[in-house]
């Protein structure tokens, strides 16, 4: 089997979690079409699930990049590999991320609460212990102006002047409501771990947190073909000290997590559905800790479409690209410290579910002591080519001869 570090079979996730296979699928996946990867005894496989069956894309399309592309993707028949349950309890097969190829990128600073934490985190310059009296100031006078204003409209360039005015001003309330979103880099291609692995945070991080999102996934011709659930995981202090920290803040060993599997839009599973999910987070700390928390996407400040735009606007993406939606989860409940508010231990427990998405689980450990990436393009491309498959991923650009 090719040596991929960053896979977990169900099995090996139940000695630390109790968690049946079935849920981390959507509720109602026997009528969903799914994609995922999966690891098998050659290499990692794309695969397509419809009617609850699992099909082997591999010989069709090696990679999730090119099957995203076909325009007869939910018609294609692959190698059947049997019913959905039966592949999630073998313990030979291992999970992947279900992208591959793509680029992912996040939209930051989407909702009015997280626009207003990020501000926080800038004036206590990364100090938990200083946030609690910055945000009663902040709260008072912005919470409600920032909910109420339409991104980049007049009414929002009104907010900003009296806000400078008032020596308010902040380059996160830049991004919430001015017209250009935040759009960046979250991690490198095929960096991202999924379902059930260990998701890392900086060994030199004392406040931190996950961040609950949806993830849209966009071929290569800028169509959103579908959503997953992601953890976006955020390093507060590192960030609050200076924006140009972000790189090191949000790109680390294992700090983004995405899966358990993209959820292909179709009748009945539309942009409209990801606009109105509400994203649930739970957090079980093995100090006896549990926190939980909810992140609704009707609260957001851009459309999801608006923000695929953004990211399209200037920017080509020949193999897709995963993005961030962004979330209004940002918790303040103190773990320990009164006022220092809340932040990761090792084997911390996150759980990130919607009904139509299914659930994303994950453990927390260090960066430093996360299994390390070994997986790059170049070794998946020898893989692929070890197996005959390389010369399938090939694309022709449009307007060659």
């Amino acid at each position: 089997m090719l040596a991929l570090s960053k896979t977990i079979s169900v099995e090996s996730v139940l000695g630390w979690c109790e968690f049946a296979a079935a849920e981390m699928l959507p509720e109602d996946w026997r009528s969903a079409i799914l994609v995922g990867r999966i690891n098998t005894a050659k290499g990692p496989s794309p695969v397509l699930v419809r009617q609850g069956v699992v099909h082997d894309m591999v010989r069709l399309a090696p990679t999730v990049s090119v099957l995203l592309d076909r325009d007869d993707l939910t018609a294609l028949e692959g190698e059947e590999l049997g019913p959905l349950e039966a592949l999630l309890s073998d313990a030979a097969i291992a999970l992947l991320p279900p992208i591959d190829l793509q680029c992912i990128k996040a939209a930051g600073v989407t909702f009015a609460l997280s626009a207003i934490e990020r501000v926080i985190e800038e004036r206590a310059r990364g100090d938990a212990g200083a946030a609690a009296a910055v945000r009663q100031k902040l709260e008072a006078r912005v919470g409600g102006s920032i909910r109420a204003v339409v991104p980049g409209s007049e009414d929002a360039a009104a907010l900003k002047a009296a806000l400078i005015d008032e020596g308010l001003w902040s380059q996160y309330l830049e991004v919430a409501i001015g017209p250009d979103a935040e759009i960046f880099t979250k991690a490198p291609v095929l960096a991202a771990v999924g379902w059930g692995a260990d998701i890392g945070v900086r060994s030199d991080s004392t406040w931190n947190n996950p961040e609950p999102e949806v993830v849209l996934v966009v071929n290569a011709k800028g169509d959103a073909v579908g959503a997953t659930l992601g953890n976006d995981v955020n390093l507060r202090d590192f960030e609050g000290r200076s924006a140009l920290l972000l790189g090191k803040a949000k790109d680390n060993n294992a700090s983004c997590a995405i899966g358990p599997f993209i959820r292909l839009f179709d009748d009945g599973f539309t942009m409209d559905d990801v606009r109105g999910t509400k994203v649930d987070l739970l957090i079980e700390g093995e100090d006896g800790y549990r926190l939980e928390g909810t992140s609704s996407m009707r609260e957001i400040s851009r459309d999801p479409e608006a923000l695929v735009g953004q990211a399209l606007s200037e920017h080509q993406y020949p193999d897709g690209f995963a993005l961030f939606l962004g979330t209004l989860f940002a918790p303040v409940q103190d773990r320990d410290e009164p006022g220092r508010g809340f932040t990761h231990k090792p084997g911390d427990v996150v759980r990130i579910s919607t009904p139509r998405l299914g659930t994303l689980v994950n453990r927390v450990t260090t960066s430093k002591a996360a299994a390390p990436w070994t997986l790059g393009i170049g070794a998946l491309m020898t893989n692929l080519a070890e197996r005959g498959l390389l010369a399938a991923t090939t694309r022709q650009p449009e307007g060659t001869p």
